[in-house]
């Protein structure tokens, strides 16, 4: 076993690990924890890919953004920390059903697929040929997506301060 199967075992482990944990976690706090992890790991991905531009914004934008907001948010509404909060869904065994179907799915196409392994060397400018798309063909659904969290900060803030404001 070589070295980066090795690193793959250990990120796969800790992403499935992880990944369970947010949907079982009975603690949305422990959950959204859980969640970072498993996106960082996912970057660990991208970068076994010898996709560096895709592991930083898996780490920029997910973790730093989108998870943050997600911990925040939790922090800020001080109902979903009480101890008084169920947590537990009623509709669980649809969940399970239709995750055993997803992975029998899965697992029929990796079993029955005929991969190829390309050993082309990537691009080596691929990264500037992206920023350059982004910033040019794909401009507005850009900009949209910046706005698009934005928006979703400052939701998550008035929230926040309605209930606060209602509590008191």
């Amino acid at each position: 076993m070589t070295v980066l199967q090795l690193v793959f075992l250990v990120l796969a482990v800790i992403t499935v690990g992880s990944a369970v944990g947010v949907v079982t976690s009975k603690n949305i706090f422990y959950s959204a924890l859980l969640l970072i992890a498993c996106l960082f790991t996912v970057a660990g991905f991208y970068i076994l890919l010898e996709a560096p531009f895709l592991a930083a914004v898996q780490v920029l934008i997910y973790v730093g953004a989108i998870a943050v907001l997600i911990i925040f948010a939790v922090m800020l509404t001080e109902k979903m920390m009480s101890k008084d909060v169920r947590a537990l869904n009623e509709q669980w065994w649809i969940a399970l059903i239709v995750a055993i179907c997803l992975a029998g799915v899965m697992l029929y196409v990796v079993v029955t697929a005929d991969w190829h392994v390309s050993t082309a060397p990537p691009p080596t400018d691929a990264v500037a040929a992206l920023g350059k798309t982004l910033l040019s063909t794909y401009v507005l659904p850009f900009e949209v997506a910046s706005v698009l969290l934005l928006m979703t900060l400052i939701g998550s803030i008035i929230i926040a301060r309605e209930e606060k404001e209602g509590e008191q």
